[in-house]
């Protein structure tokens, strides 16, 4: 009889490859992962609308999102950690001075604090999701927001990490950066699931490809990295499997004796 285990799934470039599509035997496994009676779970950056197909067709409702700051468990949220407001307003101030557009984002929706911008645009467009952020420079005020987006080049974050301390920029599109709750991780998502149900260390898995991927792939015990993955995400894992594009979800769980 298999020991029932935990595997945390991230998103992209992990269950989907880089069209976006989910390969067939990346759902077949999830299915037969479920059948045997293990904890099938998703911890990903995305807002939790990004992703409620995805959720629906794999019939998994338990997940880690905004990079661990909001978290739910078999349909009910667990846990959640927004950002310091008046923080972000005083980020927002300084994006605007510097022409760096900021995206705010709670559970259900995104705004955007200008009308329109290319950097936007074209890396949200990469995420491919019937969403786009509409304009509503006002939307922090009033309500918890759990990310958000900065639009800079590679490097412009750097004033920002300075300046802002309360405050954790992940990159993850060349024109975008993710902000978190200083020290919110995918990693502090994961150990509020894990304590609720119970699994020990050994029964832990995690697969991911990223730069947010790091502090997961790094706490968690058996950790598979993509083979798609950056050299640093790889080094951070107990386990490399083939890429997306080659089953890499499918080939990972057989090495590490789940399927």
């Amino acid at each position: 009889m298999i020991k029932r285990s935990v595997i945390f799934f991230d998103i992209d470039g992990t269950l989907l490859n880089h069209e976006k599509q989910l390969p067939i035997s990346t759902k077949e496994a999830i299915f037969t992962l479920k059948e045997q009676g293990h904890e099938v779970a998703i911890a990903t950056g995305r807002a939790p609308f990004m992703f409620e197909d995805l959720r629906n067709e794999l019939g998994i409702h338990t997940f880690v999102s905004y990079n661990g700051q909001y978290v739910v468990l078999n349909g009910e949220v667990l846990y959640s950690n927004p950002l310091n407001i008046s923080s972000l307003e005083a980020l927002t101030a300084f994006a605007l001075h510097n022409n760096h557009p900021v995206v705010f984002m709670d559970h259900e929706d995104m705004k955007a604090n200008v009308p329109e911008h290319p950097y936007i645009k074209t890396s949200i467009e990469t995420l491919k999701i019937s969403r786009f952020p509409t304009y509503d420079p006002h939307y922090y005020k009033g309500r918890e927001l759990y990310q958000s987006l900065l639009f800079c080049l590679e490097g412009e974050e750097r004033q920002y990490e300075q300046k802002f301390q309360d405050f954790d920029f992940v990159r993850w599109h060349p024109f975008s950066v993710d902000i978190v709750p200083k020290g919110g991780s995918k990693a502090k998502g994961i150990e509020r699931i894990v304590e609720k149900l119970g699994f020990q260390q050994e029964q832990q898995y995690a697969f991911g490809d990223g730069l947010n991927d790091l502090e997961m792939l790094a706490t968690v015990k058996n950790s598979v990295a993509m083979g798609n993955a950056e050299d640093t995400v790889k080094k951070a894992a107990k386990y490399i499997t083939k890429s997306v594009e080659e089953n890499g979800v499918f080939h990972g769980l057989q090495m590490v004796g789940l399927l």
